[in-house]
């Protein structure tokens, strides 16, 4: 059966579906420090019955489980007619069964021993991917809701124009260097460069959060 957390009007939804629940916990739990919504299935065939296609994210799927396999539900995915992107999740994959499900669509193949940052990169790859039936707002709310409180207070501020010195004042003393590593991880985490793309992200936000509470 899954597990789910509420949604936001403006989610996107990470689906896990994993046989062993130590797995599906400790991505769930990863996942939602990072601010995204998760929902865990135990198998396949529970995703196939239980999962919402409506709501916009991507798919962690392991390759090898019981009954149905991951491979088994790309392909069951596929004949469905399913968009939703697909990051491959395995602790035996080989680089045949790689290359076969990227040449059926799937997003990446990633080894579950793989680090966060290379399981966050793949995870906003499937979600640009899915922009044709995500909106917009959605994958930047996603974005915006995996940076630190310090990371926000660092991005609204350089959205008013603030310099680094300035930010770093208005922020306690921090120094220019920790405001630099802020601003890179704001950067990175917004898919965004410089001053000016983190400014047209934060004016967006800001006024997806004024027509959400209007």
């Amino acid at each position: 059966m899954p597990s789910n957390t509420a949604t936001s009007d403006f989610s996107v939804r990470i689906r896990i579906v994993d046989d062993q629940a130590s797995v599906r916990e400790s991505l769930a739990f990863m996942l939602r420090q990072e601010g995204f919504e998760c929902v865990c299935y135990e198998s396949a065939r529970d995703f196939l019955i239980d999962d919402m296609p409506s709501i916009p994210g991507c798919l962690l799927l392991d390759v090898q489980m019981p009954e149905m396999s991951g491979l088994e539900l790309q392909q069951e995915l596929i004949r469905r007619g399913s968009t939703l992107p697909i990051v491959f999740l395995s602790a035996y994959g080989t680089i045949d069964m790689a290359v076969d499900t990227m040449q059926k669509g799937a997003v990446a193949f990633v080894e579950k021993t793989a680090d966060r940052s290379r399981l966050l990169d793949a995870i906003y790859k499937a979600l640009e991917r899915n922009q044709g039936t995500v909106q917009t707002p959605a994958l930047l709310i996603a974005r915006w809701q995996t940076l630190t409180p310090r990371e926000k207070e660092v991005a609204t501020l350089i959205a008013q124009g603030l310099l680094n010195r300035d930010v770093g004042e208005r922020l306690g003393g921090i120094s220019i260097k920790t405001v630099q590593v802020h601003r890179s991880e704001v950067c990175r985490k917004l898919g965004v460069k410089g001053a000016s793309g983190i400014t047209r992200a934060v004016r967006a936000i800001s006024g997806l959060n004024e027509a959400a509470t209007a």
